[in-house]
């Protein structure tokens, strides 16, 4: 006689005997659902997003380009909660953020998300290990010396610590920027033009950085770039103009990048 499952759950729902269940999928780092951001009114409003939608996988990088104007930079700002949306869903992780209140969004930007700019915004009166250490006394964590300089370390800062910004180079500020953002363990990074700031030969160090920190650690990373070089280092490529998505390149080559991002500026508006 075949027994039947007490909870009520179909037989052909249930793993084969002697199997475990399959993981469930990671929800994406962030998403983006039909969302629209708009600003003024009129004659003069603009459409910086028009009915995006996007999700950012968990454990992997994805680079945002197109030309100026475009909206890549408000779709970042969107995806993490440092811009309300007009109409759409944006979700963190898995969570509603859409509409949240400041002090609900504040809590997430301390816990779960980083940020990495091209202005490293240091605090200049602080040191290194100072300025890493500064998201955990924000948001009322113990602040674990040997924790931040592991941090550091990894960024390959280890000797740096009672550095100040000014006794730092720009790559090196940007490596103390990347730390702090990672102290606090973030389900998230977002980066604005993390390069756009640095010479070639430390724009390559930091990329390889947030490479390892993909191939490594599962971090998931979305990214705004103009360089076609930083944007080959990401798993995949999506390109926007007037506000849309337009294309998308998996495993992508600078030339590829390039290429694609000359066609949409050469476009007629």
């Amino acid at each position: 006689m075949t027994s039947t499952p007490t909870s009520g759950t179909p037989i052909a729902a249930l793993p084969a005997p002697g199997r475990p269940a399959p993981a469930p999928a990671a929800p994406p780092a962030a998403e983006l659902r039909d969302v629209a951001r708009e600003y003024g009114g009129g004659n003069a409003l603009v459409r910086a997003l028009d009915g995006v939608s996007i999700a950012f996988p968990a454990g992997s990088w994805t680079a945002v380009m197109g030309p100026s104007g475009s909206g890549k930079s408000t779709l970042l700002h969107c995806a993490a909660g440092l811009d309300r949306v007009t109409r759409g869903r944006v979700l963190l992780a898995g969570q509603e953020i859409t509409g949240a209140p400041d002090t609900v969004l504040t809590g997430l930007r301390r816990r779960t998300m980083g940020f990495v700019f091209q202005s490293f915004n240091l605090i200049g009166s602080l040191t290194a290990e100072q300025n890493v250490a500064l998201p955990l006394k924000l948001a009322g964590a113990r602040v674990r010396r040997a924790e931040v300089r592991a941090v550091l370390a990894a960024v390959g800062l280890g000797d740096r610590l009672r550095h100040r910004p000014r006794e730092l180079s720009g790559g090196q500020q940007q490596r103390v920027a990347i730390a702090r953002a990672m102290v606090t363990r973030p389900a998230v990074l977002f980066a604005d033009e993390p390069t756009g700031a640095l010479d070639s030969a430390s724009a390559r160090t930091v990329l390889g950085l947030l490479r390892a920190m993909v191939d490594r650690d599962g971090q998931s990373i979305a990214m705004v770039t103009h360089d076609p070089v930083a944007a080959a280092h990401a798993d995949a490529v999506v390109f926007m103009s007037d506000g849309r998505l337009v294309d998308r390149i998996a495993r992508p080559t600078a030339r590829e990048v390039a290429d694609r991002l000359a066609r949409l500026e050469a476009a007629p508006c």
